[in-house]
């Protein structure tokens, strides 16, 4: 048993989609989240600039004592990952190798896999790279989505802007099988994704994936907590932002955002 918080961080509120499945599959841990919103968003700057402000997280997350870090970003684990698991001794997990688990599971020869992400989650084909690492021969189609971000931060996750975004997006992709929401904002439009892609496509949460994923690699290791209900604490680098609000929606009425402090890294 480690009764060491989980840490946990993206660029703004994208991650507290992570936060709100992992906390699903791990009621009892508690987790200390930091939001990087004064560099948000991730998506449209350099692969090293992403691991700078990577690297940053990392530290003030094992300042604060963590057990594992989990990068609730998509960006940051196309283009950080590799880099932050030879740097630091500390457990290191991403989205992007539960949903691969997930997928080698549920795909069959010939059906089709799309994805969508950041700009610099895209153009770094890691998701490409390891879905053909486990799934041979396998159809993947990719596609840049960087206003969805913007719209999830701004709290325009159902409106007309939203639904026309969406829609636009949405029309590069015929008869698809999975859909990878290759974005931690992205969960936010699941319900207009499904309404324009129809319930036949598997639209795939990260999160999910990713709070499945982790349990079971508490349990093996030795690192869960087991006794009494998880707290978390919130950081952001920059509060003059919509976080609140967008969050609020995320998060059962139990678990409301209240108190909210922000740190320089």
């Amino acid at each position: 048993m480690n009764n060491q918080p989980i840490g946990m961080f993206d660029s703004g509120v994208g991650g507290l989609t992570v936060l709100s499945e992992v906390k699903k599959f791990l009621p009892n841990e508690d987790i200390i989240y930091l939001g990087d919103t004064k560099s948000f968003p991730y998506g449209n700057k350099s692969e090293q600039t992403i691991i700078e402000l990577s690297r940053k997280c990392v530290e003030f997350l094992i300042k604060r004592q963590v057990k594992l870090i989990v990068i609730a970003c998509g960006t940051a684990t196309s283009q950080a990952l590799e880099t932050l698991q030879k740097e630091y001794d500390i457990p290191i997990i991403g989205i992007i190798k539960p949903t691969v688990e997930y997928l080698k599971t549920k795909v069959t020869i010939g059906q089709k896999i799309g994805i969508i992400g950041t700009k610099g989650t895209i153009k770094s084909k890691q998701w490409e790279k390891q879905i053909k690492e486990e799934i041979q021969n396998s159809y993947i189609k990719s596609v840049e989505c960087p206003l969805l971000a913007l719209l999830a931060e701004e709290g325009w996750i159902s409106n007309e802007v939203a639904k026309y975004t969406i829609k636009e997006y949405m029309k590069t992709f015929n008869n698809i099988d999975y859909l990878v929401l290759g974005c931690t904002h992205y969960p936010l439009f699941k319900n207009l994704i499904l309404q324009e892609l129809g319930n036949n496509v598997d639209v795939i949460n990260t999160g999910e994936k990713l709070g499945k994923y982790l349990k079971k690699y508490l349990e093996e290791n030795g690192l869960s907590k087991k006794t009494e209900k998880g707290k978390y604490e919130i950081y952001l680098t920059d509060t003059e932002t919509n976080f609140i609000e967008v969050a609020n929606k995320l998060l059962d009425e139990e678990e409301s955002i209240k108190d909210i402090q922000r740190v320089e890294i």
